[in-house]
Formats: structure tokens, C-alpha cells, sequence
């Protein structure tokens, strides 16, 4: 049995009188693509904002590597090595491509204000081995032609490249990915479908990824989260998954 990354334990989250989420529980494993559906308002982004701690669940817990993070801000959780993408892309579009990936390695920066402020000795040393990170990653995207452009020019696919570069130079030990391929045409979507199997492959990375395209979370998945109105209705394999009647009622919208 691999061992377990993430616990979810029996979180709730409510705004107001509104329940986002009702006692869900599951387990994200080691190294697996775990992969949360559900229609629209279901819960799935409140989840992992309340993974990273934009979000404070009022019951539960959450564990990670079996220690609980409920009470870290987020940017320890970042620390740790939780990172992610938005469903809204959340990049600094007045900045390059490149400059977007060096921003998120601040995270593994250990030299002080002072040896930064006249960049020489360790600061520069640190630069040049951050800037090395970040290459391989644009190499690794394809982002080569794009890695000097300001990102506020570039298309809606490449901006989504970009934001997978970001959450990856952060060296995340668990990847959250937050609808990756929402808005994307056909090829836009086969080349980020690549990436995350790639990354799965080349790294080991635990990926837990929320997104619509039924078709694509049925080929790359370890397992399978469905939620409805805030609650988990079915865990399992893309094929229990997929002839599970309560999925398909409140997922596909048929009857029972």
C-alpha cells in the first residue's frame, strides 16, 4: 500500500448558511493522480482552496506526510511543498514568462537582504542555480520561443503553460491542479494532458486535478473523488467510477 500523502478528514466548510463542503473524507497516495469531479458549485475548488489555506474548514482536519497543516498559512503550506494552479489564471502579466517562474522560487531563497542587495558571492551563486531550475522547466514546457515575452501578450494556452511552470518551480511534493485545461481547444489540451503525465512520470509527483473533461480524467487517473452540493458521493477507479449511478445522475445528469 503506498503511503498516504494527503488526508482530507471529515472537513466542513461553511460560508454563512451556505455549506461548501459536508464531512468529506479521502486520501490522496504517494506518488498516484488522484483526480475530483462534479458538476459545477460542487465543492471542488472550495477543497483545494481549503488545502492551501485560502480557506479555513470550521470541522475536519488536514494531514500532510501525517502532520496537520489545518492551522499553517499558506505560504508554509507552500514551504512544505504543496503547490498549485488557479481555475482563473493568476499570473503577473506585466512580467515575462521566465520572470513568473523566478517569482516562485523565492520559496528556496536563503541569502540575505544584504548579499542580495549587492548580488555577489552567495546571492549570485543562488541567482545563477535558481535560473538553471527555472530553464529546465521552460525547456521541459516548450516554452523556449515564449520565455522572454510578457505573459499579458501571450495566448490563453500558453498563459496556462506558464502557471504549470510556476507551480512546478516551486518543487512540489503534492501538485494541485485547478481545471488546467478549462478554455483550452483540442491541441491546447492534448499538449497539457502530456505535460501532467510527464511530470507523473519523470518526478513521481502526487497530482490531485480538478477538471470537466470527463474523457481525459478517465485516461490519466489513479483514482477517482465525486462530489455533489459540498458532499462526497463515490471513491474509486476511473472504471468503478464510471458506472457508479450516483456519479452518473448527478455527474452526467441521467436518470437512475
Amino acid at each position: 500500500m503506498p503511503n498516504i500523502k494527503l488526508d482530507v478528514q471529515n472537513i466542513s466548510l461553511r460560508f454563512g448558511g451556505i455549506r461548501a463542503l459536508n464531512d468529506v473524507s479521502f486520501q490522496v497516495h504517494e506518488g498516484e493522480i488522484l483526480s475530483v469531479i462534479g458538476p459545477n458549485g460542487a465543492g471542488k475548488t472550495s477543497l483545494i482552496n481549503s488545502i492551501t489555506g485560502f480557506y479555513r474548514p470550521q470541522d475536519g482536519d488536514i494531514l500532510l506526510d501525517g502532520e496537520s497543516i489545518l492551522h499553517l498559512p499558506p505560504y508554509q503550506r507552500a514551504k512544505l511543498g504543496i503547490s498549485r494552479t488557479f481555475q482563473n489564471i493568476a499570473l503577473y502579466t506585466n512580467m515575462t514568462a521566465l520572470d513568473n517562474l523566478m517569482a516562485a522560487r523565492h520559496i528556496h531563497m536563503r541569502t540575505n537582504m544584504l548579499w542580495g542587495a549587492i548580488f555577489w558571492g552567495p546571492a549570485q551563486r543562488e541567482e545563477l542555480a535558481h535560473r538553471r531550475a527555472v530553464e529546465e522547466i521552460i525547456d521541459f514546457l516548450e516554452m523556449e520561443s515564449v520565455r522572454k515575452s510578457i505573459v499579458g501578450t501571450l495566448s490563453y494556452g500558453l498563459r496556462k503553460r506558464v502557471e504549470l511552470g510556476r507551480a512546478l518551480a516551486l518543487e512540489p511534493k503534492l501538485l494541485l491542479l485547478d481545471e488546467p485545461m478549462a478554455g483550452m481547444n483540442v491541441e491546447e489540451k492534448e499538449d497539457m494532458a502530456r505535460f501532467i503525465l510527464d511530470i507523473h512520470e519523470r518526478s513521481g509527483t502526487t497530482i490531485m486535478l480538478i477538471e470537466h473533461d470527463i474523457g481525459l480524467v478517465m485516461d490519466i487517473s489513479t483514482r477517482i473523488v465525486a462530489l455533489d452540493f459540498g458532499t462526497k458521493i463515490a471513491e474509486g477507479t476511473p472504471d468503478e467510477i464510471r458506472t457508479n449511478d450516483a456519479v452518473i445522475k448527478a455527474y452526467l445528469g441521467q436518470e437512475q
